[in-house]
């Protein structure tokens, strides 16, 4: 089993702000747009280094994302900032018609998303995001796994025409990648080779799954892992040529059961590789008000959840 480390835990918010000031430092047409939150984004230094390139739009997201199609029609390329929960289901219309219909190349920026947003509760814990968006025709979806994938993220969605969802969190995680890692859109990575059973986990569970791949070599049981930090397009190949030499899978994901990766890989093997699988995510139920570690444990999304979830699966494969 191959052993991660990280030196300190970092928040998937701030690499945000970073890569999107790589970015706007080499591409001029580059802009950010921000929603009143422009500190909980970590659009801060955007905003000191490029201030005519920045435009605060107010607690209005939906004229914000008007404002960011009209944009791209000049050759901008807008990022837009707000929480997950007002950059998707607020805002579903105007992006279901401005952005994705149209193919506008605008990217969606979504802050504080999933259970770990912690104490703000249900009502801003948005946890069907990730299947609202990857329905959307001509939508690609990406959710990086930590501060240094989210940097390396956000400056290479500037690269790919066409409207991209990026999803990211509020609580410091551990920081355990590279920031000399090639990241490319619509690739899977994988961390660790395997015989035994495949995990395909996304965002904040990519590290819970590690945590989870040592436990489980303790036990005798050879586990390979992938980082799909992009949901859509989905890596197909290499799920498949994964799962043909484990035959069965799991998925480990901070979204609801439905709509989310499980649903994406299920469907995959389904009409593909037919496989044993189990998914790690919220059960159809809405969040609560409670610090984010006590939430995840409390919803089986943690590495104790994903250890269960891979013996039950290789029971099923007998």
């Amino acid at each position: 089993m191959k052993e991660y480390r990280f030196e300190e835990k970092k928040d998937t918010r701030s690499g945000f702000g970073l890569g999107l000031l790589d970015v706007a430092r080499t591409n001029p047409d580059v802009v950010g747009l921000c929603a009143d939150l422009t500190g909980s984004l970590k659009m801060n230094d955007f905003e000191k280094e490029f201030p005519d390139r920045f435009f605060q739009t107010g607690i209005a997201e939906a004229n914000m994302m008007g404002v960011a199609a009209g944009l791209t029609i000049g050759g901008k390329i807008p990022y837009t900032g707000t929480f997950a929960n007002f950059s998707t289901g607020r805002v579903y219309d105007q992006i279901r018609q401005s952005i994705a219909y149209s193919e506008k190349n605008v990217k969606i920026c979504a802050s504080h998303a999933g259970l770990t947003l912690g104490e703000d509760g249900a009502t801003h814990q948005m946890l069907e995001d990730i299947g609202m968006m990857r329905m959307l025709p001509n939508m690609s979806v990406v959710v990086p796994c930590d501060h240094n994938q989210t940097r390396l993220a956000a400056a290479a969605i500037a690269k790919h025409h066409g409207p991209v969802y990026l999803r990211f969190g509020r609580p410091k995680v551990p920081n355990f990648t590279s920031l000399d890692d090639h990241f490319e859109l619509g690739k899977a990575i994988r961390l660790n080779e395997g015989s035994d059973v495949s995990i395909f986990a996304t965002g904040h569970l990519v590290w819970e799954a590690l945590e989870a791949g040592k436990e489980l070599y303790k036990k005798g049981i050879s586990v390979e892992i992938f980082n799909i930090h992009t949901i859509k397009p989905l890596d197909a190949e290499s799920i498949i040529q994964s799962v043909a030499k484990t035959k069965c899978a799991v998925t480990a994901e901070e979204h609801q059961l439905n709509g989310g990766l499980g649903d994406a890989i299920a469907h995959l093997l389904a009409t593909r590789q037919p496989t044993p699988m189990r998914m790690i995510a919220v059960q159809d139920s809405f969040g609560e008000s409670g610090k984010p570690h006590e939430l995840m444990v409390k919803y089986g999304l943690d590495a104790r959840n994903i250890v269960k979830a891979v013996q039950q699966v290789m029971q099923d494969k007998g």
